[in-house]
């Protein structure tokens, strides 16, 4: 799934002005606990979370994901966006929230992968 199909599905507004939004993503995963991320996400490219702080960058940036979507409406500021541009990963928001947001995606064939789940 591209980058451009998740803004769509998800009704996203894009908060970065980097990368290339017609990128490939494989998988994603959906977690406000960034150490489960670091834990037990493998090869994900999409983080989907309502955590809004340096820490989701930083996390992304060691799992090298390509793309942060923040549910539930959350902004992110200007320095997380600067961070996120440096780092050549894209910022996403909508107002789904995480558990509808990723159902959209798993139904319309973004997968998760076998480690996503920390249960």
């Amino acid at each position: 799934m591209k980058v451009t199909e998740i803004v769509k599905l998800l009704n996203c507004e894009i908060c970065t002005d980097c990368g290339d939004i017609e990128r490939e993503v494989n998988s994603a995963c959906g977690s406000d606990m960034m150490s489960d991320v670091l834990a037990f996400v493998k090869e994900q490219s999409v983080l989907l979370t309502g955590l809004v702080n340096a820490q989701v960058v930083r996390t992304a940036e060691m799992m090298d994901m390509r793309c942060i979507v923040f549910v539930r409406g959350k902004q992110p500021d200007e320095a997380l966006i600067k961070m996120a541009e440096e780092a050549d990963i894209i910022v996403l928001k909508t107002k789904e929230r995480l558990y509808q947001a990723c159902g959209i995606l798993y139904h319309n064939g973004l997968r998760g992968g076998e480690a996503c789940s920390a249960n």
